[in-house]
């Protein structure tokens, strides 16, 4: 049931999904660095996700407009509030 709805998705929602679940990893990352901050592994694997995070989020944002007022406008107009919300879409 759950592939079934996965594939029914458009490209932004993809994206946007993509952008939750590294969302989700990296928090939950965050949190075990917390109380193990000398773990490299750990470490390691935050930095990847992050990294992958701010590609992810740039793709998205450069195609449908930025996901927040931290982010930067890469359009010559302020697109952010035109649109409907990331979890209106």
């Amino acid at each position: 049931m759950i592939s079934n709805e996965y594939n029914s998705l458009n490209e932004e929602q993809h994206m946007l999904l993509d952008i939750q679940k590294l969302e989700f990893a990296l928090y939950d990352l965050a949190l075990y660095l917390d109380t193990h901050p000398n773990d490299p592994i750990a470490l390691y694997k935050h930095q990847v996700l992050a990294d992958q995070h701010m590609q992810v989020q740039r793709a998205y944002e450069t195609k449908y407009g930025i996901m927040s007022v931290m982010s930067r406008e890469t359009g010559d107009t302020w697109r952010y509030i035109n649109a409907p919300w990331p979890w209106e879409r």
